[in-house]
């Protein structure tokens, strides 16, 4: 389902700083499915600071991308760099980067068994060694910051979809990643939901966050992105700032994609 002109109750994203240096770089990377070429020599950099909004049709090779730059999809050839560092073929020195990447998902992947709190504190407490005092305080800290503080005690059963996303999006805060991935974080909620994980999303963004986001909410695409890439058929057909491109997309493929998500 596409919200192509959902919006957020946050204001507009100010004018930030100035981007840092390249934090994720793809270079000529190429991905299989048996036959299916899904991701056709991707050459993409993404800043320190920016907000990369990725859309395009279904099957067009955006959630393989954003999965690629974490390793939880392989690539065929080519090289993915994170920080200047090209990705760990596997054990400890992958489990480091991913703890260094940020990932939200469609399906919200919280442990069932375990509260709020303890989802959010596991990551810290397991794999980055914290203190359990110092990783509640900060878990807690960081549900406050996502508004589902007062929920902490509970399952995730008991909370809503949208509750349940801003949990996902504190457990990877609480990593403290360099960069966070967002691969289509509200396409399973109810609409009325989605603002709620877009106002946390935009509030990222206005802190310098540097996030890559697989999304069909064009509201924040426009409101928060740094840069929109458009792709179709595994390939990047085209890269821009929000204003160019939703005012004047350059290429057939994206005047059709747009004509048709924006009339919805």
């Amino acid at each position: 389902m596409d919200h192509g002109e959902a919006t957020t109750t946050t204001g507009p994203v100010e004018a930030s700083a100035p981007l840092g240096p390249p934090l994720v770089e793809l270079t000529d990377v190429n991905k299989h499915f048996g036959d299916l070429h899904v991701l056709k020599d991707i050459n993409l950099t993404v800043r320190k600071g920016e907000v990369l909004v990725v859309i395009g049709p279904s099957g067009s090779g955006k959630s393989t991308l954003c999965r690629a730059i974490n390793r939880l999809e392989t690539i065929d050839s080519g090289e993915i760099r994170i920080d200047g560092v090209p990705l760990p073929e596997e054990g400890k020195a992958l489990a480091k980067l991913r703890s260094d990447v940020g990932m939200v998902f469609q399906a919200f992947n919280l442990f069932a068994h375990k509260t709020i709190l303890e989802n959010v504190t596991l990551g810290p407490i397991k794999v980055r060694r914290e203190k359990t005092s110092a990783a509640k305080d900060r878990a807690l800290a960081l549900l406050d910051r996502v508004g589902v503080k007062n929920q902490a005690g509970k399952m995730p059963a008991q909370l809503s979809g949208g509750q349940q996303q801003r949990v996902a999006i504190a457990r990877a805060l609480a990593m403290k990643p360099k960069v966070m991935l967002f691969d289509e974080p509200t396409s399973a909620l109810d609409p009325e939901m989605i603002n709620e994980v877009l106002d946390v999303m935009v509030a990222l963004a206005q802190e310098g966050m540097t996030m890559v986001v697989v999304t069909h909410e064009m509201g924040f695409a426009r409101k928060a992105a740094n840069r929109v890439v458009f792709m179709s058929d595994g390939e990047i057909v085209e890269e821009a700032t929000p204003e160019e491109f939703f005012t004047a997309p350059r290429s057939g493929r994206a005047k059709d994609f747009l004509s048709k998500i924006l009339t919805h």
